[in-house]
């Protein structure tokens, strides 16, 4: 995997921070696969997150948002002891996957349902960022300036 030197973009713009440093964190993450997961668009602004977590109750799971980021973490409780397995294919190992949000995305809720873990989300656009009609007057009017 080749190595990017995001520097110049530090010493070139104003105000790129985070974006550089979800780019820097996603080009030297290691990937991991576990647990697998899916992300999907439910509609317009609205996103899920899916992650299978076979044999974790919603007891053993943790959803929280911190810094930008959804972090989902698993811990099993140590139930197994006493038991004899024959072959274990059912991963239980502890895990912690994070997700960084885009802003203005916020996480609606979470349910965990037939080994499932569902997060959904939604992009809330601000008032002041939707697009809006602005008026052309006409003739002689002159439009007031706003005091600075």
């Amino acid at each position: 995997m080749r190595n990017f030197d995001l520097t110049p973009l530090y010493r070139a713009s104003v105000g790129f921070d985070r974006m550089a440093d979800v780019m820097d964190r996603a080009l030297s993450a290691d990937i991991a696969s576990y647990p697998p997961y899916n992300i999907e668009k439910t509609g317009e602004n609205a996103y899920r997150i899916a992650i299978a977590v076979a044999g974790f109750g919603a007891e053993d799971l943790n959803v929280e948002v911190k810094d930008g980021a959804v972090i989902v973490a698993g811990r099993k409780s140590a139930e197994d002891e006493g038991r004899t397995f024959l072959h274990r294919g059912i991963a239980t190992r502890a895990f912690e996957r994070r997700f960084t949000l885009a802003d203005h995305v916020r996480v609606v809720g979470a349910s965990h349902q037939d080994g499932m873990l569902n997060i959904d989300l939604a992009r809330e656009i601000p008032e002041a960022l939707k697009p809006r009609r602005i008026e052309i007057a006409k003739g002689a009017q002159t439009v007031e300036k706003l005091d600075a």
